[in-house]
């Protein structure tokens, strides 16, 4: 995309593109490591637009979604990860393999911006519209992949993980040593971009239509490979989380 792109509103070349050191790279070798510990099958590959940014968006049932997506998509992806995982010595890392940091409780300008920077550049960015880690069943689904679908017109591919938690499991537990992990890439849902200023019931209303587009996705998935989602987390284990978004209710 041309660099005007980057001057619209909101705008988005106050922002570098996230690191890529080690997001090409290293995903190869780290596709070969994972694969050590369990299987992972990859399917509808053919529906991820090859060019042109794209919004990745999944389910999200365990702490292996994340990496596995940015190991495994067609394309590397760069993924919304809430702050808390860039504290310490793994905060480096993440930064330099591309990841976003996310603040889920704050309006976060510059995770926005640098979303809007990686879709205008062509690039992909991968986000988990239910927030935090639990049952995968979409009940609760964020505004941000409508809204950054709204903003550029970039297609949204939906994604299912299945297996990467298994039943009973805790919020950090990892698939079995010798399981498969199911990964599905449905086809993407493109919509037309809306001009500045976008409304809150703009952003809800597409939101809802990719809440939709996503269930029956994950139903098709569930059907495809038979595997069937974990079920909710254990109460104790259920991590904080903004009581945002739309659920089958509407918006909240």
């Amino acid at each position: 995309m041309t660099a005007s792109r980057h001057h619209e509103l909101p705008r988005s070349d106050g922002v570098r593109h996230p690191a890529r050191v080690l997001l090409h790279p290293l995903r190869p070798l780290a596709r070969a490591v994972i694969r050590r510990r369990f299987g992972v099958r990859l399917h509808g590959t053919h529906h991820v637009p090859r060019r042109g940014g794209v919004i990745f968006a999944s389910n999200h049932v365990g702490i292996a979604d994340g990496p596995v997506l940015a190991i495994f998509a067609p394309r590397p992806v760069h993924a919304l990860t809430k702050s808390e995982m860039f504290h310490g010595l793994l905060g480096p890392f993440l930064r330099a393999s591309g990841q976003i940091p996310l603040d889920r409780f704050h309006v976060d300008p510059r995770a926005v911006r640098t979303c809007l920077r990686v879709l205008r550049d062509g690039g992909t960015i991968g986000i988990f519209p239910e927030g935090r880690r639990g049952a995968g069943d979409l009940q609760r689904f964020h505004r941000g992949a409508a809204y950054f679908a709204l903003v550029t017109g970039a297609p949204v591919v939906p994604v299912a993980f299945l297996g990467t938690r298994e039943p009973g499991g805790h919020t950090d537990s990892l698939p079995p040593r010798g399981g498969v992990v199911d990964v599905v890439f449905g086809p993407p849902r493109t919509l037309d971009p809306v001009p500045w200023p976008r409304t809150q019931e703009q952003v809800e209303r597409v939101s809802m239509l990719l809440r939709e587009h996503m269930l029956v996705h994950l139903d098709q998935a569930r059907a495809s490979t038979g595997r069937e989602l974990p079920g909710p987390l254990p109460a104790h284990d259920v991590e904080p989380d903004p009581a945002t978004g739309v659920t089958e209710q509407g918006a909240s």
